[in-house]
């Protein structure tokens, strides 16, 4: 597998609940593509809130913002030729739909796991913390989650394995021209 064109990233943007899996198949992406001498870089939600949007809370506006600035950040790598990975909730369409019109390549994947799978993979205590009131404006429990209405790529998280996952997105790169087999 190789990039089909060296200068034409795309962004690959994984959408879905906290603990649904994003990060762990985003993370398969990106050593199947380093493997295959292909540029990438990942942005994380996590990570991106830590250093990019430190001080921004948690209301629509603020994660707005926050989904405004991966988007930004996104397409100025993908327009230098990198394959840049989102691993963000992004609850909301609308905002998921303006970070796909910043950039002209895009794929939206869909990680998609039941709300209870989510809650029993939580390691941090967070959906017990905003079911028990500590946690306010929490997605999937008092703040909505709307999942994508076409995404390119719905990774089925409680039913598949990791490796399925990522499979199925290296496949739609692939069909998508974005790489050759």
């Amino acid at each position: 597998m190789k990039q089909a064109n060296r200068e034409r990233g795309v962004v690959i943007w994984f959408t879905g609940l906290s603990g649904s899996g994003k990060t762990t198949i985003a993370h398969m992406v990106e050593d199947k593509l380093l493997a295959a001498g292909v540029p990438v870089e990942i942005l994380d939600g996590d990570v991106v809130r830590e250093n990019l949007s430190k001080g921004l809370g948690f209301s629509k506006e603020d994660r707005d913002t926050n989904i405004r600035r991966i988007a930004f950040v996104a397409h100025l790598l993908q327009r230098n030729g990198t394959f840049v990975i989102t691993a963000a909730i992004s609850p909301y369409r609308a905002i998921r739909e303006e970070a796909r019109a910043m950039s002209k390549d895009f794929v939206e994947v869909f990680a998609d796991a039941p709300l209870e799978v989510c809650e029993e993979r939580d390691t941090k205590g967070l959906y017990a913390k905003a079911r028990a009131g500590e946690i306010k404006g929490f997605t999937g429990i008092d703040d909505p989650y709307e999942p994508p209405s076409g995404p390119e790529v719905v990774c089925h998280t409680d039913t598949e394995q990791v490796e399925e996952s990522a499979q199925k997105v290296i496949d739609k790169l692939i069909e998508l021209k974005y790489l050759e087999a």
